[in-house]
């Protein structure tokens, strides 16, 4: 019975993964691109260039961000329905997640799980901070943009 079970068992998981293969083959999406849209929030305060989504991804795994934070930005406390991280490019970020807080610097991480609260702030008034931000899954950037102004990535 072991024997049958194993066997059964291979055939599943090579059906799985050709399967897999066969869907990511027959998916459309940009080997390489330059973004897909510009996001505005604020009369030009903050920008988002948005660089991955279902539209050039294929997919609705991620979706990744440039993030421009104006000098003084602060983001009052918001949850996320997917993970949420920040890399930190350039400048400062203050990353407040469940009332801790972190300064984010350069080449540090910041990580939002789902039912965490959020807080983000620049701490400098006349430096920004730009970050590269990671939605996994992806449908934040619907979901939190649905009022910015779009533009397109020429």
């Amino acid at each position: 019975m072991k024997t049958l079970s194993r066997v059964a068992l291979t055939i599943a998981v090579c059906g799985f993964f050709h399967m897999s293969t066969v869907l990511a083959q027959d998916t459309e999406y940009a080997t390489a691109t330059k973004g897909s849209r510009y996001l505005e929030f604020g009369e030009g305060r903050s920008s988002f260039k948005i660089l991955l989504e279902a539209s050039n991804l294929g997919g609705n795994e991620l979706e990744l961000a440039e993030h421009s934070f104006a000098p003084g930005t602060n983001i009052s406390a918001h949850p996320h329905g997917s993970v949420e991280i920040f890399y930190v490019l350039s400048g400062e970020l203050e990353h407040t997640v469940n009332d801790e807080t972190t300064l984010l610097t350069p080449g540090m991480v910041g990580v939002v799980r789902p039912g965490d609260t959020v807080i983000h702030r620049v701490p400098s008034t006349d430096t920004p901070a730009k970050v590269l931000i990671i939605w996994a899954p992806g449908g934040e950037v619907d979901r939190i943009f649905r009022n910015a102004t779009e533009r397109p990535i020429e």
